[in-house]
């Protein structure tokens, strides 16, 4: 009896790919969000001391950047659904074979 040390190799193809994708998307999505957040901060703080008004602008900027990550976010996830799912000519939907029934 002889046994296969061999190590387990995870599954090539779609499903390795589109776990690479999600994994892809949500860098993206969370590094972008961060990027949002930290820059609205900064530049909310900037105008607040040019300006003398103390956190006015910080409070607006900080808020404004939730509807625009979520912009952002969904942008992205569609653009990676596309990429995914190609929908190009050579796609075609494949129509299920009806069975006859052979009744004798």
């Amino acid at each position: 009896m002889s046994q296969n040390n061999q190590p387990l190799q995870p599954p090539k193809g779609k499903p390795a790919a589109t776990n690479l994708a999600a994994f892809s998307v949500g860098g993206q999505v969370g590094c972008a969000t961060l990027v949002i957040v930290i820059l609205s901060l900064f530049l909310g703080i900037g105008l607040d001391k040019l300006l003398g008004t103390k956190p006015l602008f910080t409070i607006i900027f900080v808020l404004g950047s939730a509807p625009l990550s979520l912009v952002l976010t969904y942008w992205l996830a569609m653009r990676a659904v596309k990429n995914i799912n190609p929908q190009g000519p050579e796609t075609r939907q494949v129509q299920p074979v009806e069975e006859e029934d052979k009744r004798e």
